[in-house]
Order: C-alpha cells, then sequence, then structure tokens
C-alpha cells in the first residue's frame, strides 16, 4: 500500500496532465521546455524535458505552522581536529559551518527509562510543535508526508510518525529526494490541498546522513548534521468568500521542479550488499546480504550545479507566480555551503541580509534544513505573517527545485 500511495504521489507531481486523471490542479501552461535551463555539458541541456521538469503557478494551501528538532549532541570543528586534519577557520571559510548535531548509537549515554533519539523521534518533535504552532487537531491531518532518505525503517517512517502525533486518519508516506525532499514534498501536499479534497498536510524533513559518512574523509566528514523540520499546510479552499479574506489567499504562489539522472555519480549513496551464501538444493545459491556504501560527492561538480541551476529554478517559479526578485522578503536555500547561498544570492540580486541561514549551527542536514532554518526564523519573529519567501531545495539525483510562499 504504501509502495502504491508513493507511486501515485510521484505521479502526480510529475505528471502534466495528472489533473485529466486525478481532478485537481497540475497546470500544462507552466510545462518548461528543453530551453529553460543552461548547463555547461549536453547531457544537462538535454535534461530539462517534460518528464524531468515541472512548473506550476497559485496552490491553495498556505504554511500555518512550523515546528524542529535536533539531536542533543553538538560537535565543533574543533573536535572534528582530533579526527581528520582540519581546523575551525579551515572549515568555516569554506563552508560558513562551525558546528553540527549528530545522533549518537543507540547503546550510548542512555539513563534508566530513557528513549534512544532517532530519526523517527526527531521527526516526531518538529511534527509535535509545527502542530501546536498551526492549532490543527491530530485527527484532523488528512495527509503526511516524511521526506528522508535515512529513515529508521527501510519501508519508511511515516506512518509510525503520523501514528505518534495522533494524526490517525491521516494517509502517510515517505517521499525520498534526498536535499529536496522537504521542497518536493510540500508542492506533492500542495496539489493534495489545492482543490480542497484534503483539508491538512503534514510535511516533515528529517535525515541522518552521519550515518553515512566516511569519518575518515575531512571533504565529507565536516559538512553534514542531523536533524528534523515539518510544516503544516491548510487548504484556502473552503475559506473562500469568508470573513478572513487573508486567509484565503493562496500560500504556494508558484514552483518549479527538476531532476537529471545523468549527474546522478556526483553525489550518492549506493547499494554495497556482501555475499551472503544460501545452501540450496544441487549448487549454492550466493544472494546478497543488505548494506550501502559511504555517500560519495564531487564537490566541484555538485557546488557548478548548485550555483548553475538554482538561480534559474527560483527564477522559473517567480515568473510562475507572476512575481520578480523585488517581491520577495526572505530567500530560504538548502544550507549546504554558504558560498553557495552567496553565489545565488549575488545572482538573483539578493543582498545576504535576506538570506535566511542557520548552517554555522546545524551544517548541512539534507530533507531537514528547509524546514529547521525556517522554524528559527519564524519563532525568532525574522519572518512575519505574510512574508513572502523564494525557497529552493538541490542535491543527490541531480534533483533541483523551487516554491515561492508566502508564511501564515
Amino acid at each position: 500500500m504504501k509502495f502504491i500511495v508513493s507511486a501515485i504521489a510521484s505521479f502526480l507531481f510529475l505528471q502534466p496532465n495528472a489533473s485529466s486523471v486525478f481532478g485537481f490542479h497540475a497546470p500544462t501552461a507552466f510545462i518548461a521546455s528543453p530551453s529553460s535551463s543552461k548547463s555547461n555539458t549536453a547531457d544537462l541541456q538535454k535534461s530539462t524535458t517534460k518528464l524531468s521538469a515541472t512548473c506550476g503557478g497559485k496552490l491553495n494551501c498556505r504554511a500555518i505552522g512550523i515546528g524542529s528538532a535536533a539531536p542533543k549532541t553538538v560537535v565543533t570543528n574543533s573536535d572534528l581536529e582530533n579526527i581528520v586534519e582540519t581546523d575551525d577557520e579551515w572549515i568555516r571559510t569554506r563552508t560558513g559551518i562551525s558546528e553540527r548535531r549528530l545522533l549518537l548509537h543507540s547503546d550510548e549515554t542512555l539513563e534508566e527509562g530513557e528513549e534512544p533519539e532517532t530519526i523517527k523521534s526527531l521527526a516526531i518533535g518538529a511534527a509535535m510543535g509545527a502542530l501546536e504552532m498551526s492549532g490543527v487537531d491530530p485527527l484532523d491531518i488528512d495527509l503526511v508526508i516524511v521526506a528522508t532518505s535515512s529513515p529508521d525503517d527501510l519501508f519508511g517512517d511515516a506512518t509510525s510518525v503520523a501514528a505518534s502525533v495522533g494524526a490517525t486518519n491521516a494517509v502517510a508516506f515517505d517521499l525520498t529526494a534526498a536535499c529536496s525532499g522537504f521542497l518536493f514534498s510540500t508542492v506533492t501536499a500542495g496539489q493534495f490541498l489545492d482543490k480542497g479534497t484534503m483539508k491538512n498536510a503534514l510535511v516533515v524533513g528529517a535525515d541522518a546522513l552521519s550515518r553515512w559518512i566516511d569519518w575518515d574523509d575531512r571533504n565529507s566528514c565536516i559538512l553534514f548534521g542531523d536533524g528534523a523540520g515539518a510544516m503544516v499546510l491548510s487548504t484556502t479552499v473552503s475559506e473562500e468568500g469568508g470573513d478572513d479574506a487573508e486567509a484565503a489567499l493562496p500560500g504556494i504562489l508558484g514552483y518549479s521542479a527538476h531532476s537529471n539522472g545523468k549527474g546522478y555519480g556526483d553525489l550518492n549513496c549506493g547499494y554495497k550488499g556482501s555475499a551472503r551464501p544460501v545452501d540450496t538444493p544441487g549448487e549454492q545459491t550466493v544472494l546478497s546480504a543488505g548494506s550501502y556504501n559511504k555517500l560519495a560527492m564531487n564537490g566541484k561538480k555538485v557546488y557548478a550545479f548548485a550555483t548553475r541551476e538554482v538561480p534559474t529554478v527560483i527564477t522559473e517559479a517567480l515568473d510562475a507566480a507572476g512575481m520578480t526578485v523585488d517581491d520577495v522578503d526572505w530567500l530560504l536555500l538548502h544550507q549546504a555551503n554558504i558560498r553557495i547561498m552567496e553565489t545565488v544570492a549575488k545572482r538573483l540580486g539578493m543582498p545576504m541580509d535576506k538570506v535566511i541561514t542557520n548552517l554555522s549551527k546545524y551544517g548541512n542536514t539534507s530533507a531537514a534544513s528547509i524546514p529547521l532554518a525556517l522554524d528559527e526564523a519564524v519563532r525568532s519573529g525574522q519572518v512575519k505573517k505574510g512574508d513572502v519567501i523564494a525557497c529552493a531545495g538541490f542535491g543527490a539525483g541531480l534533483s533541483w527545485g523551487a516554491a515561492i510562499i508566502r508564511w501564515g
């Protein structure tokens, strides 16, 4: 059942004519043409087709709650000096990261009666915070999507997260799109909410890539942290014509998303396996016992990809919304590297004081990074109701996307 629901969600998000099948908005007017995304290679130039990119305008839902959670254990740059050949200044100047939060092995440092921190427990904590802010009864949540590439359960954490927060009436599934996962999940939820057939959705981004990092590789172990963030979205369809006209305004104003499997080798965590002989009759059958390689990344290529494609995809989303950069209050990018943020902001013509970031405290938390940063910005008063935020995620796949969101 989980596979079927996940497949339907992916179909709805990517298919230009999904509205004719399922009866809700998946506009064809904003399908990107093959020339909409410039590339430095022939493969990338050919990648932006109707199957690898889709754009759309307003979706009738709004974000009304945000929450986040991070592990208790803090590992600083100075701590990493004891692990690999590096130092605090080298890491900070090249990445913008000062420290990160990491999940511990579950048998370590537990007191009697204490539950271990896991990616699922972080997801639950973030979801509870978002639900509390939203004021939505968990029983009124119709949809739960958990964006993660590192679930506690290989079959997915979403159903367990939904049950743990009391969203027992919701359909729940995981969505895997690495660092683009939360952005893709938000737009997917928006598609379900757009016609009002579903009223409320809970979108969670949660990852623990520390489990898959090579801690002897100074180029990758310095970058990543663990965490979770969550957002509650509510349809605005039933509110049209009501007393609160502001509440009826769409909250997702435009979006665009792309993928290009030609860049798969630049960032991945591939299956490894080991030989597992099974004594079948006749010749022995050698199966594969499951395991994965460490995360592999070509940093230079990923940096070039992100700084090239992210400004373009944000511009596409703004075009779909009928807006320009001048209409944007805040820029919120996947928290991967401060140099990527600076370059993207410069290419968009936005000053860094309009860029939301908490990268220095958490590092790259993959699908968690956008909601984790937004939660801090909202709770600190930096982001206010009605503010327009240009969000963009990018990462493994390769995948990248943007959404223009009006907060509250």
